[in-house]
């Protein structure tokens, strides 16, 4: 069984104890990592202080030329690590839409470039007579990244790419479901990296909150729960901690009745289940008018019977099983929820299969706000179609929830949709698409889904302080 190293400080470190990485499609394990004690925390975090000088030196173009390296690094080994992906994931080499291993690889190398061009230049905002007034954008220090299992290795990237452009040295903390693509990528990372600006510890949730409230961690950035989020944010508030967090996510969906009901439900389908259902901002919750509320619903559920789900790593798989047996349990009681409740089950609402942690693709329709399965993120492949009446209802049940990733209105007017999804109460609001983040385009959410943001310019300056230089010239 193949065994991934922690990296503290550029060098291959083992621990004393390791854990099991389980193959979620068969409910196996198929790797060990090293379960991180005190010591291994203090010493990662040690090495990054001891790097972030050197690498804060680092003249801009050096460092943004390693960047587009980490991503040359990405793409030269993009095979093995879309293979790590699916054994820890469970999710397809492609996958529904192409939404699958080769997209997380791909999305890493995408998001790795994209943001290696990103510069934070000084901004003048007063030169006259009297004097001269700058901003200028200096690193942080020590980032902690502490990174979910349902897209782990792009994820990451998303962290530290950033953190390490902007001149900070990084800790990293996998979760402990999905340590080795990261593992691996880290290991490849410190072929290129200066020893220290990139360390990587690996273990369960005391090792993530031993890191997060660190004293010598300047700042965390994490995306999870948001139940996690506030236990992180608790612990930042001792040293008062920079926070980027990018937490749960019940994005709701509006359909207008002016749509085309059978071109509009491969795409809102694809919006719901790709991954699996396992996406922070995944379609969640899907209000349709009442006048094709009945014809949506059966294709959705067309759609959902037809899909094939399978272990990754046949090409014909389009989903894959959920990522751990926890989260099946979660679907599995959200789902008997909604029977009791009343809803009505158009496919699917069982688990599959003798081994692994599958669950059949299923469409729910016959409930509203207040039943589990609307109210609670489900982050699993089963897709609550809520009916209403007029669009005042729907902004209304919509925005009724204390999340705020991410929402959706589709039309085929869609400047009427606009002005509809500018009423939603989320950070991104998509015009007859659902989801689809790019690394230029700030993502972030409100309410209980989040503070701060990632991506483009925006989510360079997170990871930033903001000094004012005044020159006077009298």
């Amino acid at each position: 069984m193949r065994q991934f190293s922690m990296f503290i400080d550029g060098r291959a470190v083992q621990a004393e104890r390791t854990f099991e990485v389980i193959d979620p499609a068969l409910g196996e394990p198929f790797a060990l990592a090293q379960a991180a004690a005190p010591k291994h925390v203090d010493a990662a975090v040690a090495a990054a202080r001891a790097a972030f000088p050197g690498w804060r030196a680092c003249p801009d173009a050096k460092r943004q030329a390693l960047m587009h390296q980490l991503a040359t690094v990405l793409e030269t080994n993009m095979p093995e690590l879309m293979e790590l992906v699916v054994r820890e994931t469970g999710k397809p080499m492609q996958g529904l839409n192409n939404v699958g291993a080769g997209m997380e690889v791909g999305g890493a190398i995408a998001w790795a470039h994209v943001t290696a061009d990103l510069a934070l230049h000084p901004e003048v905002i007063q030169d006259n007579e009297q004097a001269r007034v700058e901003i200028h954008r200096k690193p942080i220090g020590v980032v902690a990244s502490i990174t979910p299992w349902n897209w782990p290795l792009m994820i990451a990237i998303w962290h530290i790419i950033p953190a390490l452009r902007a001149g900070n040295a990084v800790v990293l903390k996998p979760s402990e479901y999905t340590p080795v693509a990261t593992a691996r990528f880290v290991e490849l990372a410190n072929t290129v990296l200066p020893p220290g600006v990139l360390n990587l510890i690996t273990g369960g949730g005391e090792v993530g909150a031993a890191l997060s409230s660190h004293p010598d961690v300047d700042k965390v950035v994490f995306t999870g729960s948001t139940r996690t989020g506030k236990r992180i944010m608790e612990g930042a508030a001792a040293t008062l901690k920079r926070l980027t967090l990018e937490l749960g996510g019940n994005d709701a969906g509006i359909v207008l009745p002016d749509v085309d009901v059978k071109a509009v439900a491969p795409r809102l389908f694809g919006a719901g289940f790709h991954n699996n259902g396992q996406t922070c901002a995944c379609l969640k919750r899907l209000y349709v008018h009442d006048s094709i509320h009945d014809a949506l619903c059966e294709e959705l559920a067309r759609l959902a019977r037809e899909v094939t789900v399978g272990n990754g790593l046949d090409p014909r798989s389009q989903l894959g099983p959920l990522q751990n047996r926890a989260q099946l349990d979660i679907v599995t009681r959200l789902a008997d929820d909604a029977r009791a409740a009343g809803g009505r089950f158009l496919s699917g609402g069982s688990a599959l299969g003798d081994k692994g942690y599958f669950f059949e693709p299923t469409i729910v329709a016959g409930l509203t706000n207040g039943a589990r399965l609307v109210d609670e993120e489900q982050f699993g492949p089963i897709l609550p179609v809520i009916r209403y009446a007029n669009v005042e209802e729907a902004i209304r049940l919509a925005n009724d929830n204390p999340n705020g990733l991410g929402g959706s209105v589709w039309s085929s007017d869609p400047v009427r949709a606009a002005e509809i999804g500018k009423r939603l109460e989320c950070g991104t609001v998509w015009i007859n698409e659902h989801g689809a983040v790019q690394p230029d385009a700030p993502f972030g959410g409100v309410k209980q889904s989040g503070v701060g943001v990632e991506f483009g310019k925006q989510g360079l300056e997170e990871f930033t302080t903001i000094q004012t230089v005044k020159i006077m010239k009298h």
